[in-house]
């Protein structure tokens, strides 16, 4: 099975994974996932992401929308995809979802804690809001362009969230953490429940002594 295949099938596993979960609903959302530093592999525009098949992806170039290839048409909002893999080559998968606290949230002006727990700590250090632009535009693809270093998770405001990492099982793993800090926040509010983050020496001792991977250092 080559690079190509091998991708495809992940992608589809990850889509499969996001629909099943309630990460992704209807035909909302796209995922995608590098191939080498100078392509990568998108869902097909019109695509279902829990039943994605072997014609419904399309091969893109990081210096052009245009596929590389004759085939299905990629995703609208590839401008976005394309920024985050130009800025990051740490990056090698992106997915975009709409899930329902997340995007909550990406529609709304509540501050995220990222200190309630190891896998907040660990996934979401850093989450930024990126303003509306109409999806699939260019000047999204710019709003995206202008915070894609300073986080790995982006609140996309009016239209849902965009998560990267350095491998789609990661980025995957991100979003999941994501949705269920947003569900936490959102549920223990209207519960009278007052969450409690753990202290900010402490947050940082985590990310620098943990032993999962090398600390991120953002371009902030």
């Amino acid at each position: 099975m080559g690079r190509r295949e091998e991708t495809a099938a992940e992608l589809r596993a990850a889509g499969k994974f996001m629909m099943d979960t309630g990460l992704a609903w209807g035909n909302a959302g796209n995922i995608s996932a590098r191939l080498d530093d100078s392509s990568f592999l998108i869902t097909a525009t019109g695509t279902f992401l829990g039943e994605l098949g072997e014609g419904d992806f399309a091969e893109c170039v990081l210096d052009g929308r245009e596929p590389v290839a004759a085939g299905p048409k990629p995703s609208k909002e590839v401008p976005m995809h394309q920024a985050v893999y130009d800025l990051r080559p740490d990056v090698g998968a992106v997915l975009h979802a709409s899930p329902f606290y997340s995007t909550l949230f990406a529609c709304a002006d509540i501050p995220l804690p990222s200190g309630l727990f190891v896998e907040t700590m660990y996934y979401l250090e850093h989450v930024e809001r990126v303003r509306y632009a109409h999806p699939g535009s260019l000047d999204l693809g710019e709003a995206v362009r202008e915070k894609a270093k300073q986080a790995n998770v982006l609140l996309l405001e009016h239209h849902g969230v965009l998560v990267y990492d350095t491998s789609i099982k990661e980025a995957r793993m991100a979003l999941q953490t994501l949705e269920m800090a947003c569900r936490m926040v959102i549920e223990s509010g209207s519960a009278g429940v007052r969450l409690k983050e753990l202290p900010d020496p402490v947050r940082q001792d985590f990310l620098e002594r943990s032993g999962y991977r090398p600390r991120r250092r953002w371009d902030r």
